[in-house]
């Protein structure tokens, strides 16, 4: 990981501007952003580690776990909600047994919701990974898994 990051700062020049990039690039290259790299970051461009803590969770696009092979995204738009997401994310907290913003020990699924995914008309909507799944019951949730792994 170590020698990643540092091949990452070989293309900067060490400006307290590049922060967000660098943090953008390392999530691109290791999928989140280890604690490990964010001191690594502060170190290069001569900053406190908690001044690259405080930009890096002030952004909602920086993760600080590993994300899953599989993004399952729960709608909480209003018809979502009117037609029983909550319900349905609840259903998805105990079949995956982890909880919202939370990733399986296999890192097979990472669960998080969203205010909207633009399908309202679909409702209750859920995405795994960019495939949208419609008018999804409680009963029907078991189908999310079939096929994802």
């Amino acid at each position: 990981m170590d020698e990643q990051v540092e091949k990452i700062l070989e293309g900067y020049e060490g400006n307290t501007v590049e922060l967000i990039p660098i943090l953008q690039q390392v999530q691109n290259e290791l999928g989140y952003l280890p604690e490990q790299s964010m001191r690594q970051v502060a170190r290069f461009l001569a900053l406190p580690d908690s001044k690259v803590y405080a930009v890096a969770t002030f952004y909602e696009q920086f993760r600080f776990t590993p994300m899953g092979k599989n993004k399952v995204t729960v709608c909480r738009g209003t018809a979502c909600h009117v037609r029983g997401a909550e319900m349905i994310l609840e259903e998805i907290e105990g079949k995956l047994d982890i909880k919202e913003g939370e990733t399986t020990e296999d890192l097979d699924y990472t669960l998080e919701t969203a205010a909207c995914i633009g399908c309202c008309a679909l409702a209750p909507c859920v995405m795994v990974n960019d495939d949208v799944k419609a008018k999804l019951t409680t009963k029907t949730v078991d189908t999310l898994f079939e096929k994802e792994k």
